[in-house]
């Protein structure tokens, strides 16, 4: 058993009259990458805070390895706005070869001017730095709360990548259930001031948590239903993950076919709701738009984009940061003006938006006022009515938490108050920019099965892969400098047509590379090659696929080594250099090798 890096027991801490734990002990063994999971107001960033000796404690004790360097990621990460970015990773302190690893590090997260002040820098920017900083001095043990927070779906593939190669020692707290289930081994929950011990990823912490409540024999409330089914959905995944693979065409227009049957579904099933929405939704009729840059160049979001949004439709919008999805729909709700073209809106349609800047509210004002100042009553659809008191509780709201102030509510909290007051308008057209940035994991289930069964339009921007998995039709992929893909699925779907594409022309251009010597082939020869469907494999070609094999294996392990190199810090500038020049060549190698492997296969 590897030794323990953290060892804390009987822990506990009050805030005000409200116990968030009690007695609550664990341990944190080396190479064990922890998720730690509870609801909104229930003590994850104020365990964070105590660990890290920001906040103190009744009762217990906190035992660190002796000489262990911790690194920690804040939820809010604070800079002073006039020094640079560089001089933030280090508070002022210039050893080389953290430089070194810093701008590497910074590259990778795309912040390219390290002497901009920080306070040019957008929150997602800030965030990004505030990472780096935590990386740069290599820690033994990564403290993190909220790292996807404001990263765009690249950087937390990145970080997904990053995290989980080498023998890294996490403490994570997270929403992003993919993120949980990709990089944890081992996740911690905070139930009814008691804490929960899950030895695996999060598909395991599901099970297991379903397990736990059933042997208690508990009532198996609303919310423990939530995690019932998404256990179910989650055990689907991997069936629906592992289907063989067709060409690129044939897997668009099917998922085209699926998406289309789903909204007829729908339109079928929310048609007789309370919630009127006409037929007319919105149409773009060729939006242009574009802002000036540092360089001569414009900055292009959309160019001539036409689309027509159809009736009960759920659209995703993702895409790397600066693409223009925030801009998109704020030139919808008019917040934005555009260069040319028009938005043709419906006369029926209500928007209700939840922007990423959120809601400033009366901190003296209790939870439940804010609420009914809006409506004492919300229409859920099919004749259901709740009243704002039930509705704040459907949004795991106690009776008690609804009396108190504003100001007494974490910032999870604050961000689910603002979802209410945006649904109790009774909207039939959401627009919901990153609503699930600080919701806790159970808050996202209900938002999610709201979001399902909510009788009108939706479009969310969302870098929460699972989120938008689980809610979506179809989307809309921002690829930057205009242009925008429609795609008939939702991420994981995308994710999985890109890499079949991205075979296909790699295989397009092994073939024709092929091909090239080969052209003084009589015709006849190649004809008989093609139609014959029983060829087997020649004894040369047979070597040949053991051979890309062995190939194959040793370019994967010069690949790992070199991108651990690259990440370590340690190299000079000459071998840094070096080896970022080596890695896409043996990539372009690596593809190359895989669909020659791949053709050869099919002959074995």
């Amino acid at each position: 058993m590897p030794s323990p890096v953290l060892d804390v027991q009987n822990l506990t801490k009050h805030f005000g009259a409200q116990e968030l734990f009690n007695n609550i002990s664990f341990s944190i063994a080396e190479g064990q990458r922890v998720g730690l999971i509870a609801q909104n107001g229930t003590g994850k960033t104020t365990l964070l805070s105590i660990l890290t000796g920001q906040e103190g404690y009744e009762n217990g004790s906190i035992i660190y390895r002796r000489d262990l360097r911790i690194g920690y990621l804040e939820q809010s990460p604070h800079f002073d706005p006039d020094e640079s970015v560089l001089d933030a990773c280090f508070n002022h302190q210039g050893e080389e070869e953290k430089i070194l690893r810093a701008k590497q590090i910074l590259t990778q997260l795309k912040i390219g001017d390290l002497n901009q002040p920080m306070g040019q820098l957008s929150g997602g920017q800030q965030k990004r730095v505030a990472l780096a900083n935590a990386l740069i001095t290599d820690p033994d043990f990564l403290i993190l709360d909220e790292p996807t927070n404001h990263l765009d779906l690249e950087m937390i593939e990145w970080l997904e990548g990053f995290l989980s190669r080498g023998n890294r020692t996490l403490l994570m707290v997270t929403h992003d259930r993919f993120f949980l289930d990709r990089v944890c081994n081992l996740i911690l929950e905070i139930d009814n001031q008691s804490l929960y011990t899950y030895r695996g990823n999060y598909a395991y912490y599901l099970e297991k948590r379903q397990e736990r409540i059933d042997n208690m024999r508990a009532e198996i409330t609303r919310a423990n239903n939530l995690y019932r089914r998404e256990l179910e959905w989650m055990r689907r995944q991997p069936q629906a993950r592992g289907h063989k693979a067709r060409s690129r065409e044939e897997a668009f227009y099917e998922l085209e076919r699926v998406a289309k049957q789903r909204i007829e579904e729908r339109q079928m099933r929310l048609k007789s709701s309370n919630i009127y929405i006409g037929s007319k939704i919105f149409e773009c009729q060729y939006i242009s738009k574009a802002y000036p840059s540092s360089t001569d160049q414009q900055k292009i979001i959309l160019k001539d984009f036409y689309y027509n949004f159809a009736r009960f439709e759920k659209m995703g919008i993702v895409g790397s940061n600066g693409t223009g999805k925030s801009t998109f729909i704020k030139m919808l709700l008019g917040l934005e003006p555009i260069d040319s073209g028009r938005f043709d809106i419906g006369d029926t349609v209500r928007f209700g938006y939840f922007s990423q800047e959120g809601l400033q509210f009366n901190e003296q004002q209790k939870v439940i006022d804010v609420v009914t100042d809006i409506a004492e009553y919300i229409d859920m659809g099919s004749g259901r009515h709740l009243s704002a008191s039930q509705f704040l509780q459907h949004f795991l709201f106690t009776p008690e938490q609804q009396h108190n102030y504003v100001y007494k509510l974490s910032g999870g909290e604050k961000r689910k108050l603002y979802l209410c007051t945006v649904l109790m308008r009774n909207p039939n057209f959401l627009v919901l920019d990153e609503p699930t940035n600080d919701l806790d994991i159970q808050t996202l289930q209900i938002l999610e099965e709201y979001l399902t069964d909510f009788p009108g339009c939706v479009i969310v921007v969302s870098h929460d892969r699972y989120f938008t998995d689980k809610v979506v039709d179809h989307l809309l992929v921002f690829h930057g400098e205009g242009h925008v893909q429609d795609f008939p699925g939702n991420y994981t779907q995308y994710r999985q047509w890109s890499t079949m594409k991205s075979a296909d022309a790699a295989k397009e251009k092994a073939q024709k590379s092929k091909q090239k010597p080969q052209s003084a082939t009589p015709k006849t020869s190649k004809a008989s090659y093609r139609n014959d469907t029983r060829r087997r494999m020649t004894f040369k070609e047979r070597f040949e696929f053991e051979q890309l094999e062995k190939d194959i294996a040793a370019l994967e392990a010069e690949q790992h080594e070199l991108e651990e190199q690259l990440c370590s810090g340690t190299l000079s500038i000459e071998a840094l250099t070096e080896k970022s020049k080596r890695l896409p060549v043996l990539k372009e190698e690596l593809d190359e090798k895989s669909m020659r492997w791949l053709e050869l296969s099919e002959l074995a």
